[in-house]
Order: structure tokens, then sequence, then C-alpha cells
């Protein structure tokens, strides 16, 4: 069984255009992204599901340098593009991670994906209902659950929202949603790269954390936040997709 995991990732984000790119400590934030998850030992293979657009390009010559796979598809239809990706790689499970988590945890990916495999799921996610801080986005599937799902579906939204289907169709799929402990539950807490506000605040955590653990976990970054409670006003106001 081939798990890969699928990072999406676009030049044209509309809040922060750009961004995967944008450096901390002098490495792209989806470099260091692709670094974390080189560290989950149960991913076999890492693809960039990219774009066909020009500006995409920076994003392929950049999995090229990590040494990961890249695939190019609809801009729009994401769930094609990410089931491209994953039927080229010969993914029999599929992990699906955006381009915006550059600091997420490797212990966490490694618990979902495990609760995956323990488990007779269609689906875990520790995402779907939101507890871990935003930033921590971990979904496992196989491929055949989101080859079922892309017959079933041409909605718009569906084929933007790549498991927004599977997620809204459970007595169809076996869902399961990975809540956090208690130590790491702050759902309102933003740890992913969506504004300039979100850059600046990760800029500070990687600085602080990273020099001292390359692959710095959840833990470490609330600890950091704790000892450093003006570092949450940086983005707080920030309004999240999904939001009311």
């Amino acid at each position: 069984m081939k798990i890969v995991a699928i990072v999406e990732a676009r030049m044209t984000s509309s809040r922060l255009p750009g961004k995967v790119l944008l450096e901390a400590r002098n490495v792209p934030m989806l470099g260091r992204l692709i670094d974390r998850l080189k560290k989950v030992s149960l991913i076999q293979e890492i693809v960039i599901a990219t774009t066909k657009n020009f500006e995409d390009d920076e994003i392929c010559n950049l999995a090229s340098k990590y040494g990961v796979q890249y695939f190019r598809g609809s801009e729009d239809d994401v769930m094609s593009r990410v089931l491209e990706a994953a039927q080229t790689a010969k993914a029999d499970v599929i992990v699906e991670i955006t381009g915006d988590c550059p600091i997420i945890d490797v212990d966490i990916v490694c618990d979902v994906i495990s609760q995956y495999l323990e488990g007779n799921y269609d689906y875990v996610s520790n995402s779907n209902i939101r507890s871990y801080p935003d930033g921590m986005d971990v979904q496992v599937f196989s491929i055949d659950t989101l080859i079922d799902s892309f017959r079933l579906t041409s909605n718009a939204l569906h084929r933007e929202h790549v498991t927004l289907h599977i997620r809204q169709n459970p007595d169809r799929y076996r869902l399961l949603d990975v809540i956090a402990k208690s130590e790491y539950n702050f759902p309102e807490l933003g740890l992913t790269l969506d504004t300039l506000e979100d850059y600046n605040l990760l800029d500070n955590i990687i600085s602080y954390l990273e020099p001292q653990n390359r692959y710095f976990g959840l833990s470490e970054t609330l600890s950091f936040l704790d000892s450093f409670p003006e570092m949450k006003e940086l983005n707080k106001t920030v309004k999240r997709k999904g939001d009311n």
C-alpha cells in the first residue's frame, strides 16, 4: 500500500500572492513543509500538486530542488488536480496537506495517518471539526474514496474543496474526526500562512524555535506563545475561511 502526501500549492493566492515561497531564515515556506513531510516515516512519496499557470513554474522548480515530484493540473478543479496527481504517483492512500502549513507537526501527521491505517475508515482528518490550531491540518483517505466522490459530483464547490463531498456524506463514507487533546486544543489559533499578518507570526516563531530544534512541534510553538503572548496579537484579527 503506497502512501503519498499530496501538497496543494500555487502562487496566485488572493490574500497573499506567492506566499508559499516567502522565506523565513532563508528557507521558503513550502520547502520547510517538504522537509517536515520527509520526516514522516509512513509517507513514501511527496507530490506537489500545482497548476498549469506560468507563475507556478517557480513551484515546480522548488519541488525539483527539494527532490520531490510535482504535478500540474487545473487551478479551479482542485479535486481533479489532487486525484490526477495521486494517480500519476500510483498512490493507494492520499495524505492531503495544503502548502500553507509550513510548521505542521510531524507527530500529528503521523498520528492521523496511523489512525486511518488502524481503523476501518474511508476518511480521517483533524480539521473537519476544528480543535487543533489552523495550520496543523491533515486529511487521509484512499484513492478509491476520492475516485468514488469525483464520479458522484460535478458541483463547483465540491471540485474546489477536495473532500467537501466526502465530508458531507457520512452515510456513504466512514469518517473519523481526530480531536486534539486538551493541551493542543486551540481552534482559535492561526498557525497557517494566509495573510501578511500570518507570515509575521510564523517568521517570529521560526526565528526563535528553529535554531533550537529544526523540526519543532506544536508543543514548542504553544510554549513560545505562552512566553510571548503579544505574538498572538499579530494575526488575531485575521478572518479565516469558513469563519462566520
